[in-house]
């Protein structure tokens, strides 16, 4: 559609290869971290850790049995 065309216009007028040596640096980084792994499953439970379930804010439900009836405490814990 419309991004196809204007890569194609840009192409044709020469300002992708004006702007090849400035992208440069951040392809090189991208390279790197995917040589590293960065973006891998390993990779992403190193930089945010342990997946939590429910997300960051857990739910805890537990049930009391030792008030009459079926009563329930709930408690919150954000991380």
């Amino acid at each position: 559609g419309v991004t196809k065309a204007k890569k194609r216009i840009k192409k044709q007028l020469g300002i992708t290869a004006a702007m090849k040596p400035f992208r440069w640096t951040t392809n090189q980084k991208r390279r790197l971290k995917r040589r590293v792994g960065y973006e891998s499953p390993a990779g992403r439970m190193l930089r945010h850790g342990p997946p939590r379930p429910g997300g960051c804010v857990l739910l805890f439900a537990v049930g009391s049995a030792c008030v009459a009836g079926t009563s329930t405490v709930i408690i919150w814990a954000v991380c």
